[in-house]
């Protein structure tokens, strides 16, 4: 270690709270208050209303940005009350990034929002910013991350914000103080930067202001009571407001108000430390500030302040530290521009990977070491927007990265509270992901490797291990967890793929083809030529019942209502036509109805259809009964010759059509069986107890000896299902597309008589025209296939994107959904698939490349000759 800062380190004073910490920090100190004009916030302890449309709880860049969008699109009585001081909390002492890059697609829409937003903020408000945009690299050291950033970069020729793959030459032009023997390439954000958090936040409360919101503090709320009508009663010791709806922004203290409407938030405050350095004469000497350097493998961020450096690392998930005792007793009261005890000792091989990269570091003094509290949901993405089983209770909470998320994510919920519907969708964030599986002890499991994780390697179908299994993992766990490797599903675990003698087993990442390939196709052609079965109890599943409940789903769905003892396939849509959800709906009994959806959808629907019971007050019961019920899926030529040994029930094809449901026993096990199969091939969903889980899988494998029965996983069914054409919701639709577009027709019934929620708008959509349309292509490549959001290009231009793909094990090439114009969506159109930084020549083909069972079965008797 350098002599200078290791002499540093030992002099550093590491007190425990400070109330300015930065006193050498950018030209706008963070956190301070000097930042803004106009000198310091004035407090305003007074409610001044005891009415308002929106409650927003919490004054932190969040908050204050939501009470702005609110205010600015013209909605009158917004209130945002905050406990201690805008700012407090989190904003204040945070390092400020601003980046365009995100591997989630539309989660770089909101990156790309807000820095917009704050290159305009100082002139509309008045407030200085600032805002510094020198750009940012994140650096590849290893040819993993190289294949990593190429990857990425498949990913950003459809979004509009810039991004390059740059060499080492290009790198070491932009920052020139690297140690380039450690650089293979460079992730390039020209637009990237930092700000900072103090000013942003005031120019956003300037801006609120000045549009009509009520900003009030220090004012905290000591209740929230729900009253019948949906509305709220803030309480504050100033008195009380009686709300429409109120928007958790709290930051750390989420959980706290979380508790007071009987929910426990998954979040926990992780101490983040970064160090600030006085001036280096090699960076006061440069000519343009450094762009900001996002070191992969040494898991920091580094970036110019006044004439020094700012770095800060993330720790190991061993070496990391919560501030668990938050969690179990509460935020300590007064707690607001506080820091935590710094411990350098846990970072200190960041710093030497640091000075190995940027060698000037080693010869620099440390002038600031802060150590603050961040919030992290278990998966590290933030808990943006309204909350299942609690009416108009909306959060915005979990923010590990607040400061380039707060002004997107204010735009984002204030359209979605305006206008009934996300604007976009941004699933990965929503609440409901998490539910009661998720416990403190999880939460903190996973905190812990998300920020470990931080800047591990991004690979397809990405596995994390820790605080798994769950209590929720699913009956099979036990019996299969030894002969598979298992997907975590909403607190589920799921077999992806199962293991054979011979094979390399384990989770083994890869951007290319890798150890599950070959046996994937294996259990393909299980279920093409035998019979497999496959644990489906991840599902969502609800009963619907009561006077109404026709009434209701045709309402609700955009297909008819299956009749008695039948299944169809129907969409939930928003108001402006967007596919909301997906679900199976089965009529069990006269006007009692089992609604089925993915596992990551469970309360995502729930909640939507909750929401449309209440608004047309309709008498309907609906009971969650996910977790009562497994699920197994029995496909293939062989499946009903497997099933019939085990039932005196006829499964003929004359007595048990294609999508008819029934009750019947299996083994003296009772299941209501679903012909229905996601493989497109002969087979059955078969809903039952969960504790009848083990023995009626048993009772099928032992059945299903001479037939060669065999299980598979969710990797052959994804082959399966593309090979069908079968569309999949969060891919081929969501509330980006509409379903038109995503081409289910077949599924939307505009003339059915009642007035379906969307029906309206998809009339206009149909005649106005279509601008883009979701095609199958084909695509001959190496050893790697197409995954979903890959860039599609026509004569040099990026023209759309894939939305999911996988290698077809029947055509020996990959396969891929993707959308493209109008005009280049004809069978046989040429086009080309960017991977790993190589465009693939591609043809849009007719689908489905497999014919499905029930439609080859009609061909067959008709006298064709169906393709398989």
């Amino acid at each position: 270690m350098g002599t200078l800062l290791r002499a540093a380190l030992r002099r550093l004073p590491t007190p425990r709270r400070h109330r300015c910490p930065l006193p050498a920090a950018a030209p706008r100190p963070l956190g301070c208050g000097a930042g803004t004009q106009g000198g310091k916030e004035n407090p305003s302890p007074s409610l001044r209303k005891d009415k308002a449309d929106t409650v927003i709880i919490g004054g932190g860049c969040v908050g204050v940005s939501l009470a702005y969008h609110l205010a600015k699109a013209g909605l009158k009585d917004v209130i945002l009350l905050e406990k201690s001081e805008l700012t407090a909390g989190s904003t204040w002492h945070a390092a400020g990034l601003t980046t365009y890059f995100h591997p989630g697609i539309n989660l770089k829409k909101i990156h790309a929002y807000s820095i917009k937003l704050y290159e305009k903020l100082e002139e509309e408000t008045g407030q200085a910013v600032g805002f510094h945009q020198p750009g940012s690299i994140r650096i590849a050291s290893t040819p993993t991350r190289v294949d990593e950033f190429k990857y990425q970069m498949t990913r950003a020729g459809w979004h509009p914000t810039e991004q390059y793959l740059i060499t080492p030459e290009k790198v070491q032009e932009l920052f020139p103080l690297l140690n380039m023997d450690m650089v293979l390439a460079g992730l390039y954000n020209p637009g990237d930067g930092h700000i900072d958090p103090y000013s942003l936040t005031m120019a956003l409360a300037a801006g609120a202001r000045k549009y009509g919101a009520q900003l009030n503090y220090p004012v905290q709320v000591t209740n929230l009571n729900p009253r019948s009508d949906g509305t709220w009663e803030v309480e504050t010791p100033l008195g009380v407001i009686q709300a429409k709806r109120i928007v958790n922004t709290a930051g750390f203290w989420a959980r706290e108000i979380g508790k007071m409407v009987g929910l426990e938030h998954p979040l926990i405050p992780v101490h983040h430390q970064y160090v600030v350095t006085s001036t280096i004469p090699e960076v006061k000497a440069l000519r343009r500030e450094l762009p900001v350097i996002r070191d992969l493998e040494g898991s920091y961020y580094l970036r110019q302040e006044r004439d020094g450096l700012l770095f800060g690392p993330y720790e190991s998930e061993k070496k990391m530290k919560l501030q668990d005792s938050w969690v179990t007793n509460g935020v300590p009261p007064g707690f607001g521009k506080e820091l935590f005890e710094s411990d350098l000792d846990r970072i200190m091989e960041h710093i030497e990977a640091a000075m190995e990269m940027v060698p000037v570091l080693k010869q620099a003094n440390i002038i600031n070491t802060i150590a603050g509290p961040i919030t992290y949901s278990p998966d590290i993405l933030p808990m943006v927007g309204p909350h299942q089983g609690v009416r108009n209770y909306w959060v915005a909470i979990g923010f590990g990265y607040g400061i380039i998320h707060a002004g997107g994510i204010g735009k984002y919920l204030s359209d979605w509270i305006l206008e009934g519907e996300p604007p976009f969708d941004l699933i990965e964030l929503d609440p409901n992901r998490y539910g009661k599986w998720t416990t403190t002890e999880y939460t903190a499991a996973k905190a812990r490797e998300s920020y470990g994780f931080n800047n591990i390697v991004g690979y397809p179908k990405e596995e994390r291990f820790a605080g798994r299994p769950t209590e929720r993992a699913g009956a099979l766990y036990d019996l299969l967890r030894s002969k598979c490797s298992m997907g975590f599903h909403a607190g589920w675990e799921q077999p992806h793929w199962f293991y054979k003698p011979g094979d390399e087993i384990g989770y083994k990442p890869s951007f290319r083809r890798t150890n599950w390939f070959d046996p994937v196709g294996r259990e393909y052609k299980q279920v093409m030529e035998k019979v497999g079965v496959i644990d489906l109890s991840p599902f969502g599943k609800f009963k619907v019942k009561g006077t109404d409940s026709v009434k209701l789903l045709d309402h609700l769905f955009a297909n008819v209502v299956p009749k008695v003892g039948t299944t169809n396939i129907s969409h939930m849509l928003t108001p402006r036509g967007k596919v909301y959800a997906e679900l199976t709906v089965s009529q069990l009994y006269p006007g009692e109805f089992m609604l089925v959806t993915g596992s990551g959808s469970e309360l995502h629907d729930l909640r939507w259809i909750e929401e449309e019971i209440v608004r047309g007050g309709y008498k309907v019961e609906i009971e969650n009964v996910t977790d009562e019920m497994g699920v197994l899926g029995v496909a293939g030529p062989y499946a009903r010759q497997v099933l019939q040994k085990l039932t005196a029930e006829d499964l003929s094809d004359v007595s048990f059509k294609f999508l008819q449901s029934k009750h019947l026993k299996l083994s003296d096990i009772a299941v209501t069986a679903i012909r229905i199969s996601y493989t497109g091939e002969l087979g059955w969903e078969l809903y039952h107890r969960k504790e009848d889980s083990v023995a009626l899988y048993s009772a099928i494998m032992e059945a299903g000896q001479k037939e060669g029965i065999d299980n598979f996983g969710t990797y052959a069914l994804n082959a399966l299902r593309l090979e069908k054409g079968f569309r999949a919701w969060g891919a081929e639709m969501n509330c980006d597309t509409n379903p038109l577009e995503a081409g289910l027709e077949y599924f939307v019934k505009l003339n059915k008589p009642a007035d379906f929620i969307g029906k309206q708008t998809l009339k206009q959509i149909k005649e106005k025209g279509l601008k883009r349309r979701l095609v199958y292509l084909t695509l001959q490549t190496d050893d790697v296939d197409p995954e979903g959001n890959e860039s599609v290009w026509h004569n040099g231009k990026v023209i759309g994107n894939t939305t999911s793909g996988s290698f077809s094990y029947s055509a020996q090439r990959s396969l891929a959904f993707a959308y493209v114009p109008i005009e280049l969506s004809k069978v046989g159109q040429k086009l080309e698939v960017e991977l790993l930084g190589k465009n693939y020549s591609a043809t849009v083909i007719q689908e489905p490349l497999v014919l499905t069972e029930p439609t080859r079965m009609r061909l067959q008797r008709k006298g064709e000759s169906p393709k398989i």
